[in-house]
């Protein structure tokens, strides 16, 4: 998986351009000169067009205000744009890197490196039921909706995916299971992936919430399918008990649980939703 890279155009997004003020400008009305001026994208269209109205006698503040209109309607429209990119799965975050070692019609084989992770583990009874009721734990400690649950305090970026590892034991020659303490309890654990910028467990914030611990995971390999839709229960144990199937079919020797590792919002449009299943082997 390639990073992405910047954009080499050197004209800025619209979004980010600064409002036209027709107090920046340092004109006189009856003058036919103009001092030089940043305005919003400075593109040679607007800038004759501002310059050609002033220069004309027109009225610089209605002028300027019809652009801060057309710019204003243009921030809109990047933003709406840029909701509906999100609601048809685009992802927007930081994924991690990876090396594919080899990749077939059927699954792929990935080296992922080091990495610090926060996770909670819990019996989803503690949240009426919702396998997913560690997502606001892990939330509130990077800070999403509210003040970062962390010693620092700091804000964490989030990134994707958010993985899980259920103990729920799924009906296989060989079961792909998650440990529990016990045994007995069918837990889940959750997971965020801290962003690459933290290398070592003590450089991320501590939690102030107990239930929610940072670890460090080592370099690792996994066997990944990836499929879209909702990744209901259903849908999940079908790819693993596949996924497996491949995997002892081509040689590759399985070392550990399934993760389901979801890259996209509860909300997105089914369709356009990213979701893999991955099997660690050797």
């Amino acid at each position: 998986q390639t990073s992405n890279r910047g954009n080499t155009n050197s004209t800025q997004p619209v979004s980010s351009f600064p409002l036209i003020n027709h107090h920046s400008f340092c004109s006189n009305r009856n003058s036919k000169s103009v001092s030089p001026v940043r305005f919003a994208g400075s593109s040679n269209f607007y800038r004759n067009f501002l310059f050609f109205f002033i220069s004309s006698n027109s009225q610089p503040t209605l002028t300027i205000n019809i652009l801060n209109l057309h710019f204003q309607r243009s921030k809109k429209k990047i933003r709406i744009f840029s909701k509906m990119g999100i609601v048809f799965g685009k992802i927007c975050v930081e994924t991690p890197k990876y090396e594919s070692i080899q990749s077939t019609a059927d699954y792929e084989i990935r080296k992922y490196p080091a990495a610090v992770i926060a996770q909670v583990t819990y019996d989803p009874i503690q949240f009426k039921g919702d396998k997913d009721g560690g997502f606001k734990l892990l939330t509130n400690y990077i800070g999403i909706f509210g003040n970062p649950q962390n010693s620092n305090p700091e804000k964490i970026a989030m990134t994707t995916p958010v993985i899980t590892k259920s103990s729920e034991k799924i009906a296989m020659t060989t079961p792909v299971v998650t440990k529990s303490d016990d045994g007995e309890k069918n837990t889940v654990t959750m997971q965020f992936i801290l962003p690459a910028t933290y290398t070592k467990g003590e450089e991320a914030p501590k939690p102030l919430d107990e239930r929610v611990v940072i670890v460090e995971e080592g370099e690792r390999k996994y066997g990944v399918v990836k499929f879209g839709g909702t990744a209901s229960d259903k849908v999940v144990k079908e790819k693993v008990e596949n996924l497996k199937k491949l995997l002892e079919r081509d040689g590759c020797k399985i070392t550990g649980e399934f993760e389901l590792a979801r890259y996209n919002p509860t909300w997105i449009l089914p369709p356009f939703k990213t979701n893999e299943v991955r099997i660690p082997v050797e």
